[in-house]
């Protein structure tokens, strides 16, 4: 099958390289030239614009993008509608949020231009482990990509599957990283307490480990754990600052708008605002007001 890239990451070129093993043809495009190059020499064929991954592709066409959410995808939609015909297809595979991409579909279909929102999760490891996809869109468009899915997915039969209309692989992909939140809170603050214990002795890379075998608590975060505690037990180096992609607010948005109690996923986020923070002033006001209100000692800086 043949397929136009647009947005050449890490995450991008890993995927074009999967796709050019399984057999599809694949030309990339994004704004470094080096990047192109990249996937070039794996076998691609380049573009240096929009225009001209357009031009080598032949109708319907398919083009997938694999750049940032928000005003980038809006930008290179806008960009993509006067070179594009109808029946063309647009596969939005990045973070959008799903009210955008709701948004997105409605405006295309009415320039007949499908479009399709895949939810992609695999990151780095994707290209030798397989991506888990969660597409949204019209069945029969959705049924045509069977070949891309197929082969982008661990297995074609495992780790994708179209979930429902637009807006619903984005939406799905949104819940999936609220809980891995949650998971990777869990997980931290298990191991930062078993650290605490400092009469034990524990080790840490010795302890995922035991886990990592009939554990109900096994899982490929818990690998990753295990890796993690093996290189650098004591994490030096490191600095505690946790970021976040934004599909977490999200997702507490939603519970929000839905009425709906999600305090696991929340104060995962609200963990990753505090780790960010150099002053913690709400501890330092809470320190003085215990001063105050009863007398309670106060820490000061030396």
């Amino acid at each position: 099958m043949e397929l136009g890239i647009i947005g050449l990451g890490r995450m991008g070129a890993n995927m074009a390289e999967r796709l050019l093993k399984g057999g599809h043809r694949i030309i990339g495009y994004a704004r470094s030239s080096e990047s192109v190059e990249r996937v070039v020499q794996k076998g691609a064929d380049g573009a240096h614009s929009l225009k001209e991954l357009v031009s080598k592709l032949s109708p319907p066409r398919v083009i997938w993008l694999m750049i940032p959410a928000g005003k980038p995808v809006d930008m290179t939609i806008e960009a993509l509608i006067s070179p594009l015909d109808k029946d063309d297809v647009i596969i939005d595979g990045g973070n959008s949020f799903y009210k955008d991409t709701m948004r997105r579909a409605v405006s295309l279909k009415e320039k007949r231009i499908h479009y399709v929102d895949a939810g992609t999760s695999g990151g780095i490891w994707g290209l030798s482990e397989g991506y888990s996809l969660m597409v949204g869109g019209e069945k029969e468009v959705v049924e045509n990509l069977r070949p891309l899915f197929e082969t982008l997915a661990p297995a074609p039969d495992r780790g994708w599957n179209h979930v429902g209309p637009s807006g619903a692989g984005h939406f799905v992909k949104m819940i999936h990283n609220g809980i891995e939140y949650g998971l990777m809170q869990a997980y931290a603050e298990g191991f930062a307490l078993l650290k605490k214990k400092e009469e034990f002795k524990l080790d840490l890379h010795q302890i995922a480990e035991v886990w990592r075998y009939g554990s109900v608590i096994r899982s490929w975060l818990l690998d990753l754990a295990s890796d993690v505690l093996k290189e650098n037990p004591d994490l030096e180096g490191i600095e505690p600052y946790v970021f976040e992609s934004g599909e977490g607010r999200w997702t507490v948005f939603e519970a929000i708008e839905q009425s709906l109690a999600v305090p696991v996923i929340t104060l995962s986020l609200l963990q990753r605002f505090l780790s960010r923070e150099e002053e913690e002033f709400s501890n330092k006001l809470l320190a003085m007001l215990r001063k105050k209100f009863g007398g309670h000692d106060i820490k000061e800086k030396s």
